[in-house]
C-alpha cells in the first residue's frame, strides 16, 4: 500500500490514540522477549559488559554542534567483548501496518541458544523515502544495541542540546539581520 493509500485509509478509518495503544500494547504481549532461560546468556552478558568500555564519541553532528558515539563506534566497542563469551547480535527492523510503527529490533544470542531481544519505536521524519528510514533504522540500532549491552554513550547526539543549538542559531540569524538592516541603514 502507498504511503498516499495509507494516508487515505487513515482518514476515511480514523483511529483514536486510546485504540492505538490497545492494539500495540496487545501486539506486543504476542511476542516472545526471551528464551525460557536465560542463565547462561546472563553469565556470558556480565563477563563481557565487565571489558565493554564505553562507546567514545568520535562523530560530530555539526546541525546541533555536538559530538556522538555512531553505529560503527558502538558495534566496535561491543563486539569483540560479545564474541569472546559466545554472544552474537542479530538486528532487523519491522513496519506495522496495524500501527503505523517502523520498530528496530535487537536480539542478544548466546552459543547455548538462549536469547533475549528489544523493540524500539522509531519515528520516520520528514519525507518519508528511502533515507528517513535509513536513518530511523541506523538510530534504533545504535540505540538498541547500546542498551542490549549496556554501553555507555557520552553523547545525546542533539537532544540535550537542541534547545542550546536552536538558541545559538537563533541569535546569529538576528545578529546577522541586524548588521544586515545596520548596514543598509547606514548607505
Amino acid at each position: 500500500m502507498s504511503e498516499k493509500q495509507e494516508n487515505e485509509v487513515r482518514r476515511t478509518f480514523p483511529i483514536d490514540s486510546a485504540i492505538h495503544a490497545e492494539i500495540e500494547t496487545a501486539l506486543w504481549e504476542q511476542v516472545n522477549w526471551k528464551s525460557d532461560e536465560i542463565n547462561e546468556l546472563a553469565t556470558a552478558l556480565s563477563l563481557a559488559q565487565s571489558e565493554i568500555k564505553g562507546a567514545e564519541s568520535k562523530s560530530k553532528n555539526p546541525f546541533f554542534n555536538s559530538s556522538y558515539a555512531d553505529l560503527h563506534t558502538v558495534i566496535q566497542s561491543s563486539l569483540p567483548a560479545l564474541t569472546k563469551h559466545g554472544l552474537s547480535v542479530i538486528q532487523g527492523n519491522r513496519y506495522c501496518t496495524q500501527t503505523g510503527g517502523f520498530y528496530v529490533t535487537t536480539t542478544l544470542l548466546h552459543k547455548s541458544g538462549q536469547w533475549t531481544k528489544s523493540e524500539i519505536r522509531m519515528p520516520v521524519l520528514g519525507k518519508k523515502d528511502a533515507h528517513a528510514v535509513g536513518a530511523a533504522c541506523t538510530y534504533g540500532r545504535r540505540y538498541g544495541l547500546s542498551a542490549m549491552t549496556g554501553i555507555a554513550q557520552y553523547d545525546d547526539d542533539g537532544v540535550a542540546t537542541t534547545d542550546l543549538a536552536m538558541q545559538k542559531n537563533l541569535r546569529s540569524v538576528v545578529t546577522a539581520q541586524q548588521k544586515k538592516n545596520s548596514n543598509q541603514r547606514g548607505n
